[in-house]
């Protein structure tokens, strides 16, 4: 019987997480957590990747120290990000944050000067956000660019730390913005304007490819486990998504709740038009031949930052609860706007924009909170009613995964708004979809069709019925018209 490890790492926080099928159920257990933040150097953002590889290291350990011998190990964490390494296989540079404002401007330059926005999404198929790698590498050095022997995303760079193979995973390469759809593999001509060459970058790498063992210096210790490494989904989101405990025969959409809201649906073709270009959709890719295709929402990055300003002196929960005893839809925040992407400090940008657009002002956390989650529920309303018109499918469920699948106020306010059935859970989608695919890799589970109904028993949902939403026309009016006012400003 196979023991998984997932090592699952967000913007915010990682785990080391194990599993295993009994009984068949698949069982969880935390083996390992740390915190994970950039941290700003001389004007700009950076990871620490040497302390989250040694966080890696730790989990690791932890795990032989408990008894486990022998495991199968696969890593994920966000998208777009990269290392550049010299030719002993050194870091050339600290890797970029892709929240770090060096890209402010960067897309509008590039598509201005170099190559038409809508042939670089006829070609990837990928939504313009500043964050993308195409964007950080067209401001990077050029002439360290020319030094990098190799360019590796964030995950991949780990599994090289630990193997001493460098890959470029499938689903994390596509959020590079650099894969071309039809030929599946890194397109010429965005090399070409960037000044890079296809050998720079490793193989193109699918899920549950086996990758090997730890490198000889690590098994030589005797602190580590018998590894054998398996490619999981690297990009966190493809992870979480076969991570959704869906049925069979229904039409669903998914809502990967984290630092960022991603919702979308499973695609086996991509829809990479005009509409769908507007609409600034993605198609990155999946596991098992599959494209996620979905919408970026600034998701629970806003009540982190809140959080964190007020000194963590409340838990999410307590957050939460105090949301719930506020008015609803009292103040709301056009939260997909530039200007909540990095501010200087949230709870004033809030502020700010509520007195800007003549709202009452929130005042407390819970306030805060609540405007916080009435917006992102409403965002939710237009992404999904946007998704609905470019894929030509009416959605029955929405499931909820990830770290705010836990937000029972948010959950409910989305399925009133929706007006369809949210299931939530699990809430560690992003760990259950690596593992599963891990244990499909070692035989455990024979397709992703299985790893679901194994999923949907061990994991069960809590569902949520829609509601009425009192005055929600006039709501919805007012929502749309606080868009249009940030639209406006981002017009000037």
């Amino acid at each position: 019987m196979t023991y998984a490890i997932a090592v699952d790492i967000g913007a915010s926080s990682g785990r080391v997480i194990g599993g295993n099928l009994k009984q068949g159920k698949l069982e969880l257990n935390e083996i390992h957590r740390f915190e994970n933040a950039f941290t700003e150097k001389d004007g700009y953002d950076y990871w620490d990747l040497d302390v989250l590889f040694e966080e890696i290291l730790k989990g690791l350990k932890k795990a032989k120290k408990a008894g486990i011998e022998c495991c199968t190990l696969g890593i994920d964490t966000w998208g777009v990000d990269y290392v550049l390494l010299d030719e002993a296989g050194e870091k050339l540079h600290d890797a970029y944050a892709y929240r770090d404002s060096r890209t402010i401007g960067a897309a509008e330059r590039l598509h201005s000067e170099t190559v038409d926005w809508d042939l670089v999404y006829k070609k990837t198929g990928i939504q313009k956000q500043i964050f993308n790698t195409l964007y950080q590498l067209y401001v990077h050095d050029r002439n360290q660019l020319k030094q990098a022997k190799k360019i590796l995303l964030i995950p991949d760079y780990f599994y090289y730390r630990l193997t001493g193979k460098a890959i470029n995973e499938a689903t994390n390469a596509s959020t590079t913005q650099m894969l071309n759809l039809h030929t599946r593999e890194y397109d010429s001509d965005l090399l070409k304007l960037l000044g890079l060459k296809r050998e720079q970058f490793a193989q193109l790498t699918e899920p549950g490819t086996l990758l090997g063992s730890l490198k000889a210096e690590f098994m030589e210790s005797g602190d580590y486990p018998d590894c054998t490494i398996v490619v999981a989904p690297t990009h966190d989101t493809a992870s979480a998504v076969v991570g959704v405990p869906a049925e069979h025969g229904r039409e669903w959409a998914y809502l990967s709740s984290g630092t960022w809201s991603l919702l979308g649906a499973e695609r086996h073709r991509p829809l990479n038009g005009a509409a769908q270009r507007e609409a600034n959709y993605t198609n990155e890719w999946g596991a098992y031949g599959t494209f996620r295709f979905l919408k970026n929402i600034v998701g629970l990055w806003m009540i982190q930052e809140v959080r964190r300003e007020h000194g963590a002196r409340s838990s999410y929960a307590e957050l939460a609860e105090a949301a719930g005893a506020e008015e609803a839809f009292r103040s709301l925040v056009a939260c997909s706007g530039s200007r909540f992407l990095n501010p200087a400090g949230m709870s004033e940008e809030i502020r700010d924009f509520c007195r800007e657009s003549g709202q009452p002002v929130p005042d407390t956390p819970g306030r805060l909170a609540r405007c916080i989650f009435d917006s992102l529920a409403l965002a939710y309303l237009d992404a999904m009613r946007e998704l609905e018109r470019l894929t030509g499918n009416a959605y029955e469920v929405l499931h909820i995964v990830g770290g705010g699948a836990n937000n029972k106020l948010l959950s409910q306010s989305t399925a009133d708004l929706l007006g369809i059935e949210v299931r939530t859970g699990p809430f560690e989608a992003t760990a259950v979809g690596n593992i599963a695919v891990q244990l499909i890799a070692s035989g455990e589970l024979a397709d992703l069709g299985e790893a679901r109904r194994i999923i949907a028993g061990s994991f069960p949902p809590d569902v949520y019925r829609p509601k009425p939403v009192p005055d929600r026309e006039k709501l919805l009016d007012r929502w749309k018209s606080i868009n249009q006012l940030t639209l406006k400003e981002s017009l000037r």
